[in-house]
């Protein structure tokens, strides 16, 4: 392995370092994500359960029990809940303005990395055929005669570095959409959340009017 790496020439170098911190980025992200995944529905049939009672602190305490922007963006909602419906709305947004960027932290470097890494393949690619050449005019210019030997280090170059690029662009690529299609759910149920939050809210302050 080392001696091919050695064969594909100093863009090898950034190259490999692209996929350990795609692979860094990746594992992170799943993590995370793993980690503020809950059961949506069930938690806010908790929250509904509780506030039902009047334990409006008890159902902020759940919240800061629970880990994952729903339940964040559901306590700001919780705190504002003797305003009116517009205002508890603009709690739970400003909140979703710090917890989507989370959920998206690193996405944008992990898109960076799928596009560079084919991209570096290819100058590796231009600077193997240009050694390749160099080696064929210096032949010629001394007329020796030419040896495919002499063209196997620019050319090993060439198709090592694209190949290494490609290996590293594809599974990025891949790895990305999953992501921000992870993201996109979090998103979704966020919106569905907010919207169920401030049903229940609004019920509730009705009931107490009454």
């Amino acid at each position: 392995m080392f001696e091919v790496i050695q064969k594909g020439g100093p863009l090898m170098i950034p190259i490999l370092g692209c996929s350990v911190l795609a692979m860094a980025f990746v594992i992170e992200r799943l993590v995370h994500l793993y980690r503020a995944q809950i059961d949506t529905q069930a938690f806010l049939t908790q929250i509904k359960r509780v506030l039902a009672k009047g334990g409006g602190r008890e159902a902020v305490e759940l919240c800061n029990r629970t880990p994952g922007p729903v339940s964040h963006i559901l306590r700001a909602g919780i705190l504002d809940r003797e305003k009116g419906k517009a205002q508890i709305r603009e709690s739970i947004e400003d909140a979703a303005l710090f917890e989507v960027p989370r959920l998206e932290r690193n996405l944008n470097l992990l898109a960076t990395i799928a596009h560079i890494s084919p991209l570096l393949g290819l100058l590796g690619t231009v600077t193997g055929m240009i050694r390749a050449f160099q080696v064929l005019q210096e032949k010629a210019g001394g007329l020796a005669p030419i040896n495919p030997a002499d063209l196997a280090g620019g050319i090993w170059e060439a198709l090592i570095t694209t190949a290494a690029g490609l290996l590293v662009a594809i599974p990025t690529y891949v790895a990305y959409n999953y992501l921000v299609s992870r993201v996109n759910g979090f998103v979704l149920d966020m919106e569905r959340s907010a919207t169920q939050l401030v049903q229940i809210l609004t019920e509730e302050r009705v009931t107490h009017e009454v």
